[in-house]
């Protein structure tokens, strides 16, 4: 606390005291105000007094918000969160625990980290894998401080921070998860440049049809040589019916009626063995 030298003048009145600067400004005395809010009752004069601890510790909440700007979200929006972190350390601040400051600032700061994580990673990834980013990311800024300092190696990370060089390689591919790139996005700036939806690979339609040619296989061994022939005909020569039945000197309507037979019993034990394989995989082993 300072006072003013009162002034060299006989009988002059001397100024009043004036307070030192507090270690920030925006912490209010409020602790009577706590008080009285821990002894009321829910209802209008206690909701009147918690929005007044509000308005009266709101600018801290924005002095802690600011700390977090540049980091990917606009200052309104990290300003709402820390004002709901506020909010949150009115209602479960215990008066006789402490100033409330001391609460309230990890409280705030803790709600905006999680706003980050929880709200900002455009991948979800694990909070142990979050941390680990954070680690390295700090790691590597202390050992890069000094000019000329070269790009320290996992091993120099993992010495520093008390990491494993595989959870340090963990931490740096996570710095990368932290925002996406779009699938047109130009990986190249000549001329012939690309996208990055050029370089992903698409499914291959083929390995369907060799699924249901194996799947087919052992029905169509089973088949009587004679409709295994028209099954060939039709679907590996590419002939018509009619040709199949003068070929084999039947009717064309004969040759419908086998093709059919025979695509039905073909499909109808393909089923039943991917029946059977699903079962034997689900059930567990009798005894």
């Amino acid at each position: 606390m300072l006072t003013d030298t009162p002034t060299s003048r006989p009988g002059a009145p001397a100024r009043p005291t004036t307070r030192g600067p507090r270690a920030h400004d925006d912490a209010p005395d409020t602790a009577s105000d706590f008080a009285r809010l821990a002894a009321l009752e829910d209802g209008p004069e206690r909701e009147a007094l918690r929005d007044e601890l509000v308005t009266a510790w709101l600018p801290m909440a924005h002095r802690i918000a600011g700390r977090f700007r540049d980091r990917g979200e606009s200052l309104e929006d990290l300003r709402q969160v820390a004002a709901l972190g506020l909010v949150k350390a009115i209602d479960r601040y215990d008066c006789e625990r402490g100033a409330f400051e001391s609460y309230a600032v990890p409280t705030i700061t803790g709600e905006i980290k999680r706003h980050f994580r929880d709200r900002m990673w455009a991948l979800r990834v694990p909070r142990r894998v979050q941390e680990l980013r954070n680690k390295v990311r700090v790691a590597r800024r202390e050992l890069m401080q000094s000019p000329g300092s070269p790009e320290p190696s996992a091993a120099d990370v993992a010495r520093h921070t008390g990491l494993t060089e595989e959870e340090v390689g963990t931490g740096m591919e996570a710095l990368e998860s932290f925002s996406t790139l779009s699938l047109d996005a130009a990986m190249s700036a000549d001329d012939d440049a690309y996208s990055l939806a050029d370089t992903l690979g698409v499914a291959e339609a083929s390995y369907d049809v060799v699924v249901d040619r194996e799947a087919a296989k052992e029905g169509l061994r089973r088949l009587p040589e004679r409709e295994r022939a028209i099954l060939y005909m039709r679907f590996f020569q590419d002939m018509t019916q009619n040709r199949i039945a003068d070929r084999l000197g039947i009717s064309q309507m004969h040759v419908s009626r086998l093709i059919s037979r025979s695509c039905a019993r073909v499909r109808e034990e393909a089923i039943g063995r991917a029946g059977d394989r699903r079962d034997r995989s689900g059930r567990p082993d009798a005894g």
